[in-house]
């Protein structure tokens, strides 16, 4: 097989650069980092073949009488890791998982997103979107009450006289940057110990492998700094959790389809249907965008978090916000999903998200009235009275929500769809046995 530009380019960039190890890397079906070495001398089999590994030894992948997988790297991911400094480097590149015969795996996440946007492009669009991914900092080794420790007490923006999470934030965007994944705003959050770092937009494919990078590059960044770094959804209960609000938009060639000039806040009719498959579908999805148990301490804990399936302008509890219209910035107009958390699998996330959209544009959903109130102060009758109902509380409920979804289940494709709520039954099951500090503390004392 002849070789593309790009793979002469990475076997070129090796050469040149002196790397003697090339990681390979891919996502299981949670949305965990595998990696796998390879020399460079085995890469042009790679490019041509794949490298085989056992599947049935992943999460999700495969069951054991047809382990057999290989991983193909993808050329256009290839990136020189930056924290590896010493000479010989280190490089890497996603792969796309295959079955022995050469098709696409059905288990493979990068693949189920790769399928969605297959289906959104034979519809005219490209899929956009730009994540604000938030996370915590904490001190290596938990308080004396067992409890994690903030590395300071800052709130939302504050400039922090503690050099951490500055000299934190410059390094992390450097390396980013440094790996081609451009970074467009950093902040201290509104937690102690709380940062977000938002990446700048992209095809959500492209985004979904940058999401996958930056966590590990966060993670390295700490431990080599001496803190910890989680994208636990919440970890501190008595402040917000962390969330990954993601802005999304279709365009048609150069020409963003969500604008229409004129309109209600410059939203297209494909805009507001898209919005209104996204709030129809919003419970079936959950699952896939807050995939944890303690995705849903963050979800009803108030804040900023959406608890409700609602859309408003500029309105901070709604799960749908559209941004305020920019006037000469028709191409910026978009919409932001606010359930999302920031330990989500972005493959599988983005894909029921953008699913969920693409439905409603092709049964041409009409949206509802938007909610300009701050929907956590209102009364659940009066939530009621304006049709607004709640997201799934509980995993439990996100799952009974999933268990019957038509759209989720196509999206995913069956194995994976299987597998997913299998592992999430057993999540619930595991977590339901416990009994936990609150139930000691409050009835140990009385009963």
């Amino acid at each position: 097989m002849a070789m593309g530009k790009q793979e002469e380019f990475v076997l070129r960039t090796l050469e040149e650069r002196e790397i003697r190890f090339v990681r390979l890397w891919f996502t299981d079906v949670l949305g965990f980092l595998k990696s796998v070495a390879v020399a460079p001398a085995e890469l042009e089999g790679a490019f041509a073949e794949g490298i085989g590994f056992d599947g049935s030894a992943i999460e999700g992948f495969a069951r054991v009488y047809e382990s057999d997988m290989l991983a193909k790297p993808d050329p256009a991911t290839f990136q020189v890791l930056p924290w590896r400094s010493d000479v010989p480097g280190t490089a890497r590149m996603f792969c796309d998982i295959l079955t022995p015969d050469g098709t696409p795996s059905f288990a493979d996440p990068r693949n189920v997103l790769k399928r969605a946007l297959a289906r959104a492009a034979d519809m005219g669009f490209t899929f956009y979107t730009h994540p604000e991914i938030e996370f915590f900092l904490f001190e290596r080794g938990a308080g004396a009450d067992g409890r994690p420790v903030p590395i300071d007490n800052g709130g939302y923006f504050d400039h922090t006289p503690n050099a951490v999470g500055h000299d934190f934030r410059r390094t992390a965007i450097t390396m980013l940057e440094s790996m081609g994944i451009s970074v467009e705003f950093s902040h201290h959050e509104g937690a102690p110990g709380q940062q977000e770092i938002d990446l700048r937009y992209a095809d959500a494919l492209s985004t979904a492998d940058n999401i996958m990078t930056f966590r590990l590059v966060v993670k390295e960044v700490a431990l080599e700094q001496g803190v910890h770094a989680s994208f636990m959804p919440k970890p501190l209960a008595e402040h917000p959790g962390s969330g990954m609000h993601t802005h999304l938009s279709l365009f048609e060639g150069d020409r963003n389809a969500f604008f229409e000039p004129g309109a209600p806040y410059q939203l297209s009719r494909v805009a507001r249907s898209f919005i209104a498959g996204l709030l129809r579908h919003a419970a079936e999805i959950t699952a896939v965008t807050n995939q944890w148990v303690n995705s849903y301490k963050r979800l009803s804990g108030g804040g900023e978090a959406p608890a409700y399936v609602c859309w408003g302008h500029n309105n901070r509890s709604a799960l749908v916000r559209v941004p305020m219209y920019k006037p000469a910035k028709g191409q910026s107009t978009r919409i932001e999903f606010r359930s999302p958390d920031s330990s989500c699998n972005p493959y599988l996330a983005f894909a029921v998200v953008l699913a969920a959209g693409l439905k409603g544009i092709e049964d041409g959903y009409e949206l509802p009235e938007g909610a300009e109130d701050d929907v956590w102060a209102l009364t659940d009758s009066e939530r009621r009275a304006l049709g607004i109902t709640p997201l799934p509380s509980s995993l439990s409920e996100a799952i009974h929500a999933m268990e019957s979804s038509e759209l989720v289940a196509q999206t995913l494709g069956e194995h994976v769809f299987d597998f997913f709520l299998r592992n999430k039954r057993a999540e619930w099951q595991d977590y339901r046995r416990q009994v936990t500090a609150f139930e000691i503390d409050r009835y140990l004392p009385v009963l």
